[in-house]
C-alpha cells in the first residue's frame, strides 16, 4: 500500500514563485522516507500541502489513501506532525501535554489514557510524567514532543528536523525511538533532516528537492553508486574565462577512469575509481586553461556527496525561528479543531 502520493503536484504563490514544481512521487506502507533539500527548496510547502495546512495550486496528493485537499479531516485523523521546534507548554505536566493534545485530536476519553501510558512508555517518559515540563532536558522536551506526535496513533508520522539543535549523544537516542516508533508500530515516517548521517542511519530511502523540483529517488546505496565509486571534490575560485571552463570540463570528461562530472559555479564533482591519480592531471588541465582550484578532497561517496552532485549546494542548518516554528503547529492544531 502508498502511504503517501503526489501527483504532478505544484504550488504557485502570489509573487509567481513555483514553490513545488509538478513534483511526483510515493512513500510505501511501514518505511521511513527522507524528503532532504537546501533551504528554500520546496520541502515545507510540500509537507504543509502533506498535512493540509496549504491547498495546492494544482495537482494531487494523496495521505493514507485520502485526498489532502478534498478530505483534509479524514487526512488529519490519520497522521501525526512534529515540527522542528519543540512545541510543547513547559508549565504543564507532562502528562498535561499530552491530555491537552489528545483532546485537540478528539480523542475518545476511554482510549486516551490508554495512548498516554503508551506513548510515555515509548519515549520513556513514563517516571517523568507528572513532572512540570520546565523541569525537563532538551532531549526529554524533544521526546514528549514526540509523544504528542504519537498520541492519535497515526499511520504516517511527519517528523521536520526532529533533531535539530540537539546534542550526539541525544541524537542517537531520538534515532532509536524512531526506529523503535517504525519497527513496532509499523509506522510510516516523513522525515526531513540536515544531517546527513541521520538519513543514512534512519532511511530506507530518500528524495532530493531543489527549487521545487525532485532531483532524485532512491535507497542510500543505489544513490551512492549514481555518484560512483569514488568522488573528487574541487573547489574553485570564482575568476574564470567562460570559454576556458567549458573546455576544462570536455578535458576531464575525456580523461580515463572518469565515470562522471557535476559542475556548478563554485564546484565540480568527479566520480572515478583511481581517484589518486586522476587528481594530478586534474591539476594539469586547471594550470592549462588557468582554473584556480581552491580546495580538492577525495573520499568514498557518502549522502553528502549525493546531496551536492544534486543541488550543487553543502547541506546547512535551516534559518526558521523558533516563532515561525510555533506558528507553523498553531496553524496545525487550528485545522485540528
Amino acid at each position: 500500500m502508498v502511504a503517501v502520493l503526489t501527483e504532478r503536484l505544484t504550488k504557485v504563490y502570489n509573487n509567481n514563485t513555483a514553490a513545488v514544481d509538478n513534483i511526483s512521487f510515493s512513500v510505501e506502507d511501514g518505511e521511513i522516507f527522507g524528503f532532504l533539500g537546501p533551504n528554500g527548496a520546496g520541502k515545507s510547502t510540500t509537507i504543509m500541502i502533506l498535512t493540509t495546512l496549504l491547498k495546492p495550486t494544482s495537482g494531487k496528493a494523496f495521505v493514507s489513501g485520502y485526498d489532502v485537499d478534498k478530505q483534509p479531516s479524514k487526512v488529519r485523523a490519520n497522521i501525526g506532525y512534529v515540527s522542528q521546534d519543540i512545541a510543547i507548554d513547559e508549565y504543564l505536566t507532562g502528562k498535561e501535554n499530552l491530555i491537552l493534545q489528545g483532546k485537540l485530536n478528539h480523542i475518545p476519553k476511554n482510549l486516551l489514557n490508554h495512548n498516554i501510558e503508551e506513548a510515555l512508555q515509548l519515549v520513556e517518559l513514563k517516571e517523568r510524567a507528572n513532572d512540570i515540563v520546565g523541569t525537563y532536558s532538551g532531549g526529554m522536551r524533544k521526546r514528549l514532543d514526540i509523544a504528542s506526535g504519537l498520541i492519535n496513533k497515526p499511520k504516517v508520522l511527519f517528523l521536520d528536523e526532529p533533531t535539530l539543535g540537539l546534542d550526539i549523544h541525544t541524537r542517537h537516542r531520538i534515532w532509536d525511538y524512531i526506529n523503535k516508533i517504525n519497527n513496532e508500530y509499523g509506522m510510516t515516517i516523513f522525515l526531513t533532516t540536515h544531517y546527513m548521517e541521520e538519513a543514512d542511519k534512519l532511511c530506507n530511502r530518500i528524495g532530493i528537492i531543489d527549487h521545487g523540483k525532485i532531483k532524485v529517488l532512491g535507497n542510500t546505496s543505489e544513490l551512492k553508486q549514481k555518484v560512483g565509486s569514488g568522488v573528487i571534490i574541487l573547489k574553485l575560485m570564482h575568476y574564470y574565462e567562460k570559454e576556458n571552463f567549458d573546455k576544462f570540463i570536455v578535458k576531464i570528461k575525456d580523461l580515463h577512469d572518469v565515470d562522471d562530472v557535476r559542475h556548478t559555479d563554485m564546484y565540480l564533482i568527479v566520480s572515478t575509481k583511481e581517484g589518486r591519480t586522476l587528481i594530478p592531471r586534474i591539476f594539469d588541465l586547471s594550470d592549462t586553461y588557468n582554473i584556480t582550484i581552491s580546495s580538492i578532497s577525495l573520499k568514498e561517496p557518502s549522502l553528502d556527496d549525493v546531496f551536492l552532485a544534486y543541488t550543487g549546494k553543502g547541506l546547512r542548518d535551516e534559518t526558521g525561528t523558533a516563532w515561525t516554528g510555533m506558528q507553523t503547529v498553531e496553524r496545525f492544531r487550528r485545522a485540528r479543531a
